[in-house]
């Protein structure tokens, strides 16, 4: 279950988009898109997790704030797109885990090892709202902005037809 909680514009650095707020129960999350999507194929899709230390802090030691960057650029420059940040910071461990990984991290190991390293899963994240959230917009196949196989397994599984996997890349 999901439901669409609110629905307005937003005027952002790269056009005006639309947001709409869902919440499933535990957990809200947000669609940011552009045009209209109802039955449309190949949609531009990002399907982005909370970052504390990217999208607040500016933090130069992750690259969150980029990725969704260039995301969002692409959707403006297609004329459509999605966006789907869910609340999961930390890979779905949270901010403690997040915070508690940073030395391991800085020593170079990956963020999954990292997390590993102080007792939390390599990767909590669960993808399914992003799923539910394009089948209530009526999305009829996706261009998925990820180098993440489980975002793209996680659609499948949700009965969203991925056409297509598009790596980001950053300046």
């Amino acid at each position: 279950m999901i439901v669409k909680l609110a629905e307005g514009d937003l005027k952002t650095r790269f056009g005006t988009f639309q947001e709409a707020l869902y919440y499933d129960g535990q957990k809200e999350s947000i669609a940011l898109f552009l045009g209209d999507l109802r039955g449309r194929t190949d949609v531009l899709c990002r399907v982005h997790s909370s970052c504390i230390f990217g999208h607040y802090f500016n933090s130069i030691e992750c690259d969150c704030q980029e990725q969704l960057d260039v995301s969002q650029q692409l959707i403006a420059r297609a004329g459509a797109g999605i966006i789907i940040l869910l609340d999961q910071e930390g890979k779905g461990n949270g901010h403690f885990a997040l915070l508690n990984s940073v030395a391991h991290k800085r020593l170079g190991e990956a963020q999954a090892d990292a997390y590993e390293a102080v007792g939390f899963r390599r990767d909590a994240r669960d993808f399914a709202a992003a799923g539910k959230i394009l089948r209530d917009l009526g999305v009829a196949s996706v261009i998925m902005l990820t180098n993440n196989p489980q975002k793209v397994n996680t659609l499948v599984e949700q009965g969203i037809r991925v056409t297509g996997s598009q790596e980001i890349k950053l300046p």
